[in-house]
This record gives structure tokens, C-alpha cells and sequence, in this order.
């Protein structure tokens, strides 16, 4: 702006909040309820320097708004709010701070860390009852206004069915960061992941769904940043309408909406995982960067009988207040912009039973979910929950409603504590790989309400997995302390890389009997980046803080990480070719009409329907599953009735092999082996046995067969069976 004295100001309106240009000028809306006085201040195109300072003369509703028409797309700004400063009665209201705009969709710059950032004076014996007058403006980052133009043209979202489903878990930058192929300025951007290496990458994987960790803006910890660290894997929001700068390559938002439309152009959806439960402004001795100052007891959960303080159920220090209805607006207004705005094709809501809480208790029927359910914009887009939170009663696996998909971590942990060879574990397997029918059958859900996953970006990495039997989280500089010790990991005999041939081969058939399991489970499946070409953190379960060679993938692939990726490539395939393996109903476990076998059968080594006994038996670690693919009981998209092929799934988790005999259902059975995880790389000659005959399974390996009627000719290939 040229005027820096006495600007043109209207009055402006109290919809949209936040800044908007109309082509003419820009309006900017901010809502607290309990300010005394809203300063809209703009910047230099740096950001250091103040160039206008505008009180925000109206106030509609509770919203403090102004219209300037000389104002243009890139200004950069923030706001100054006046009120009580009052913590024991919930208000921090500090004008000295400059403020995020919570409604603001682009950020400029990061925080560079100084006590001036508290609204109290650190280090005051008093703590937070005193007060800061420090200006912390240089060190604050600004809000940019946006010119949200852009060409979608013909981009229009893949729409997978989630029984078609398979989810693949990134981070946007380590995807990229050290792939050769991707031009050195893009890497670790937005730009990057859309580039021909990294989408050629994927489509070959066969994936159809790409979760990524965090690109809301979000703060790098003072207390990281002091150690030479940073906030790398993004769950610290601190803007939930405003993308990461960091992973920028230019300074357009325009980029990310360039990757949403390549990847769409593809078949390939974009999910968000979105942080709504809480902020980087931490608990009472936090720093005062956006909602803190503009309404602390409107935008936060505190402590009834002391507001002083604030509830807690995230393990962050802060909650947001979802009984508050501009907080509910605050992240409906986010959901809606990132889909309607950005094309997003949905959300994975990090620690989500947090947004269900109403009063203490998370309540299935709480207002949030009640609205996402009824809005007709978001209720047609992926809806993941992680469905648990530190609070007391948390964790609500099983407990989302309809529309809802959810991390099923007791498929990890089952699948985990299976392939290790604990004992008592084989009846939950028949669950978990079933769909999880005792989680979400009873509440009319299907199969893929439940995204199953063996490893995440909070935990071991599949390598790490078979690798170690102890976190190694030293590098985090907590001493080891942080991060989870429930792993239920196996080195296979030596703790971290070692040179011996024998313990190389068992850790590369457990990595396949993983991705084996995974993939041909019901229910969705998700495969976090990396596990397909043997990505390791050298045993840091916990690399949250880690944005080096630690996280970042490592594409110079050796002749294990490419057998390794071929072998979950044909594994995709088959799932893709045959509905059996990704049912939209779950099994029946009754005959089929006009069958004598069911639509699912669990067999012993001695090919009989398993037993009572046996289910109970402690020790049993060896089963087989027979998939009926005459009881899918579906119909395609034209009303036809679905059929498949029937599948023999081994699986010995024993450290011994087992003569594995193979059921004869009809005269002139034929088992094709199509997968061995025990051969190298998983590839099966084309050998066929005749049913009633036994099956050498070997020790810790899982097999597919394919049944084959008639004169029983050999499968000619490896390819995915037609």
C-alpha cells in the first residue's frame, strides 16, 4: 500500500472470516467474543517491518471486521487483540503479541523462537499471572492474503470405493527428499510429489490412495529447536486453513493444487491426516501465538473450577473446546475449504475421540460427528478416524459411527504379535484378517470401516520391525525414554543390520509374510512409505523430531529393496484381480446354496475344518483359510452377480514346517501355488497338487493357492492369476 496514513477503510462484513479478495479489495473478519479491541496490522513484503496498523472498527455477532479497499493478494499481515489479561479467569489477552489469523490460508516465514512469544514474562516467579510487554513481531511469522484463482479445469475426484481401497501413508517431504530422479529445487515439495519419478513410482505400486502426514501449517517446539531438532512429523497445528510453507518450492498455494490435480489425473486420491484436537500453543505456560490471544476461554477446553488451566486430553497441553460453536465452525470451515477449495478426497483425523467429547465422556453421538454426518460436502469424502485419545475412556475402536473408517490397531497388534510366534494369538488372526467383524459388524458397518496396518509413521518401520527387539530413540534426545515398548518386534536372533546370511533370509521372508497378510486381509489396507524398499530409522520408533536421514527414504535400492517391491506389487495385483480378498460384506461362515463348503473355512494342518479344541489350543500357530469365491453374495455396479475364483491361504508362524494337508472339496481338485513367502522374493514355481495332498509349509512363511478344476494344468507364470 502506498497510503500509510489515515487509509481508506469501510466498514466490510463479518462473513467470510479471515482475509478475503473480491478482485477489488480485501475484507478481513476476526471473531472473539471477549476482545476489547481487534488492530489489523500489515507488513513489508519481508515481514519485519510494520507498515499500517487498523483497528477493526465494527463488530458483527462477535466478529471485529473492516473492508480495505487498497489492500491486494500477498500483503502480508497479522492482528493485535485487546482485552483482559486474566488467566485465573481463562482470558491471556496480550496486544503486545502479534497474532496468526485462525481463518488465514497462507503463512510467510516461521517462528524464530525468543521469550518475547509468551504473553507472560518467563522465568517470573508468578509464571503465567504475570505479564509480558514485549513486542514479538520480528519473530512471529505473517499471514499472506491469497488470489484463490486457479484453472481446475476437468479434475474431478477418483471416487474409489473403499472396498477398492489401498492407502498409502507418506511424508511429503522424506517421500521425496532423496529421490535422484526429482529435480534437486523440488525436492521435499509439494511440486516434488507430483513429479513423473515419484507418480510412476506409485502407480506401479498400484496404490490408490495417498495419505499424507500433516501439511496444515504447524511449530517447530522452542524446546526442538534448541536441541538442533525439528517438529518433523507435523502434529503441532498452529493454522488449519493455511498449507506448510516449508514445503513450498514457490510461494503460491497454487502448487499444492497442481499436486492434488496430477495426482487425481492418475486415479490417485489425496487424504489429508489433520490435527483438529489441539495447537502449538501448549498448556498455561505456552506461547501466545494465535487463539491464545484472540479468545483463550472461547477457542479452549479449561479446567471448570480453575480456568487457569487447561483439559488435557491429548498429551499436548491444550484441547479444543468442541462445545463451543465457533470452534465447531472453525473446523468445519477448515473440512469444507480443503475439500471444496483444494480438492481434497479426504481426512484421517489424528487422536479423533477428542472431537467426540462432550462435557467429559467421548460421546458417540457427540455434535461433531452429528454434523459431519449431515453435511453434504464432507459426508461424501473419506472419513478415517484414529479412534482414541489419552483421556480417560479414549480408546473407541469399534466405536465410530456409520460413514466412518477407523485405524484398527488391534490389527497391528495381532498381526505383530502373530508373525512373532506368540502363543494364544491365532483366533484373534481369524478376526483380523476377516475384517474385524467383532469391532463393526454390530453397528451395521462393513469390512472396510476398518483400515488395517502392521506398521505407521508412529512406530518401527517394517524393516525395524524384524530387525530389532528394543527401541533405539537416542537421537530424539530423551534419553531413550520416549516412544512406545510395546512393539511386539523380532530381530530374528541379532539386535539391528548384521552381515549373517541366515538371519538376512528370515528377515526378509518376515517382511513378506507382513505384506502378505496385510494385503490379503479384508478390510483396507495401508502400507506406510518406505516398507516396500526396506526403509529403516535404525530402530528409532519415534522419529517424530528427525527431519534427516533418519526419516527421509533412501532411494538407492539394493537387490533386496527391488525383490521386495516387486513382491508387493504382485501382491496389489492379486487383491486388485479378485474380489474375494476385498469383500464388501463380511463372511458368513455358513454353506453356500448349492454348495457344500462355506464362503470361509479354517483349516488345520490336517485339513479338516479347525475345531473347538483346537481354537482354544494355546500353542496351535499354523492354520489355513479357504476363500469360497462362489460366496462373495455381491453384485457389480450393474447388478450381476460376482464371482471369483477359490483361494487357499497358509499361514505358519511356527519355527518349525508343517505337512500342511490340502482339502479335497470335490473329485479332481488341483491346488496351484501362486505365492511361497519362504522362496526367495515370495515367487512360487507353477507347481499344483492334487487335493489330499500334503503341502511342505515351512516354517514362518504364508502361501497362496488357487484351486483348479478339471484336468488341472500348471499356472504358466507368477503374473497375478487372470
Amino acid at each position: 500500500m502506498s497510503r500509510q496514513l489515515q487509509p481508506i477503510v469501510w466498514p466490510g462484513k463479518p462473513y467470510p472470516l479471515g482475509s478475503t479478495w473480491d478482485g477489488e479489495g480485501v475484507n478481513f473478519a476476526l471473531y472473539s467474543e471477549h476482545a476489547e479491541k481487534v488492530d489489523l496490522c500489515l507488513f513489508d513484503e519481508s515481514g519485519k517491518r510494520e507498515i499500517l496498523r487498523v483497528p477493526l472498527a465494527e463488530q458483527t455477532d462477535m466478529v471485529w471486521h473492516s473492508y480495505l479497499p487498497e489492500v491486494r493478494p500477498g500483503q502480508l499481515y497479522g492482528y493485535r487483540v485487546h482485552g483482559p489479561y486474566a488467566p485465573e479467569k481463562g482470558h491471556r489477552f496480550n496486544h503486545h503479541k502479534l497474532l496468526l489469523d485462525p481463518y488465514g490460508k497462507q503463512i510467510q516465514g516461521a517462528i524464530r523462537w525468543s521469550d518475547s512469544h509468551f504473553g507472560y514474562r518467563v522465568g517470573h516467579k508468578q509464571e503465567d499471572l504475570s505479564f509480558d510487554r514485549r513486542d514479538d513481531a520480528a519473530g512471529m511469522p505473517k499471514n499472506r492474503v491469497i488470489d484463490s484463482a486457479f484453472t481446475w479445469g476437468t479434475d474431478a475426484p477418483p471416487r474409489i470405493p473403499w472396498h477398492e481401497t489401498i492407502i498409502y501413508e507418506l511424508h511429503l517431504k522424506g517421500f521425496t527428499k532423496c529421490h535422484p530422479d526429482v529435480p534437486e529445487h523440488l525436492r521435499g515439495t509439494y511440486a516434488g510429489l507430483a513429479t513423473a519419478p515419484m507418480i510412476e513410482y506409485l502407480t506401479h505400486l498400484g496404490v490408490t490412495s495417498i495419505e499424507l502426514m500433516p501439511v496444515h501449517s504447524f511449530v517447530d517446539d522452542r524446546r526442538l529447536v534448541e536441541r538442533g531438532l525439528r517438529n518433523y512429523w507435523g502434529y503441532n497445528s498452529i493454522g488449519f486453513l493455511a498449507l506448510e510453507p516449508r514445503y513450498l518450492a514457490t510461494d503460491s498455494i497454487n502448487e499444492f493444487k497442481t499436486m492434488v490435480k496430477t495426482l487425481h489425473s492418475v486415479g490417485l486420491e489425496v487424504i489429508l491426516d489433520v490435527v483438529y484436537n489441539h495447537t502449538a500453543e501448549g498448556n498455561h505456560l505456552g506461547p501466545t501465538l494465535s487463539l491464545k490471544g484472540i479468545d483463550n476461554s472461547a477457542y479452549y477446553r479449561l479446567v471448570p473450577d480453575n480456568q487457569r488451566y487447561y483439559t488435557d486430553y491429548t498429551g499436548t497441553g491444550n484441547t479444543l473446546n468442541m462445545q463451543h460453536p465457533r470452534v465447531l465452525q472453525l473446523i468445519m470451515d477448515s473440512l469444507r475449504y480443503w475439500v471444496l477449495e483444494m480438492h481434497v478426497d479426504g481426512f484421517r483425523f489424528d487422536l479423533a475421540a477428542t472431537l467426540a467429547r462432550e462435557l467429559h465422556a467421548v460421546n458417540r453421538l457427540g455434535a461433531f460427528l452429528d454434523i459431519i454426518h449431515q453435511d453434504p460436502v464432507l459426508s461424501q469424502v473419506k472419513l478415517i478416524a484414529e479412534p482414541w485419545d489419552l483421556g480417560e475412556g479414549g480408546y473407541q475402536v469399534g466405536n465410530f459411527p456409520v460413514g466412518w473408517a477407523e485405524w484398527n490397531d488391534r490389527y497391528r497388534d495381532t498381526v505383530r504379535s502373530y508373525w512373532k510366534g506368540d502363543e494364544g494369538s491365532v483366533s484373534d488372526l481369524a478376526y483380523r484378517i476377516t475384517g474385524s467383524s467383532d469391532l463393526y459388524a454390530h453397528s451395521g458397518r462393513r469390512p472396510y470401516a476398518s483400515i488395517n496396518f502392521v506398521t505407521a509413521h508412529d512406530g518401527f518401520t517394517l524393516q525395524d520391525l524384524v530387525s530389532y527387539n528394543e527401541k533405539h530413540n537416542e537421537a530424539n534426545g530423551e534419553n531413550n525414554r520416549d516412544g512406545t515398548d510395546n512393539n511386539r518386534s523380532w530381530n530374528c536372533g541379532v539386535e539391528g543390520p548384521t552381515e549373517d546370511p541366515d538371519i538376512q533370509v528370515l528377515r526378509a521372508r518376515q517382511r513378506r509374510n507382513f505384506l502378505a497378510t496385510l494385503l490379503l486381509s479384508q478390510g483396507v489396507p495401508m502400507i506406510y512409505a518406505g516398507d516396500a524398499i526396506g526403509h529403516t530409522q535404525a530402530g528409532n520408533n519415534n522419529a517424530y523430531c528427525q527431519d534427516n536421514q533418519i526419516s527421509w527414504l533412501n532411494w538407492d535400492l539394493q537387490p533386496q529393496d527391488r525383490d521386495l517391491l516387486t513382491f508387493v506389487q504382485r501382491m496389489v495385483t492379486l487383491r486388485k484381480r479378485h474380489p474375494v480378498f476385498r469383500r464388501r460384506h463380511f463372511f458368513q461362515g455358513r454353506p453356500i446354496k448349492g454348495e457344500n463348503i462355506k464362503d470361509v473355512l479354517w483349516l488345520s494342518p490336517k485339513g479338516s475344518e479347525m475345531s473347538e479344541e483346537e481354537w482354544r489350543d494355546t500353542s496351535v500357530r499354523c492354520l489355513g483359510m479357504f476363500l469360497s469365491g462362489q460366496g462373495l453374495d455381491e453384485m457389480d455396479e450393474r447388478g450381476r452377480k460376482r464371482g471369483d475364483e477359490n483361494f487357499l491361504l497358509l499361514l505358519n508362524a511356527h519355527h518349525e514346517h508343517v505337512e500342511f494337508t490340502l482339502p479335497e472339496f470335490r473329485s479332481g481338485t488341483r491346488w496351484a501355488a501362486w505365492m511361497d513367502t519362504s522362496r526367495e522374493g515370495g515367487l512360487r514355481p507353477a507347481d499344483s497338487y492334487d487335493g489330499g495332498a500334503a503341502y511342505p509349509l515351512q516354517s514362518r512363511s504364508m502361501v497362496v493357492l488357487m484351486e483348479r478344476r478339471g484336468n488341472g494344468k500348471k499356472e504358466e507364470s507368477n503374473e497375478a492369476p487372470p
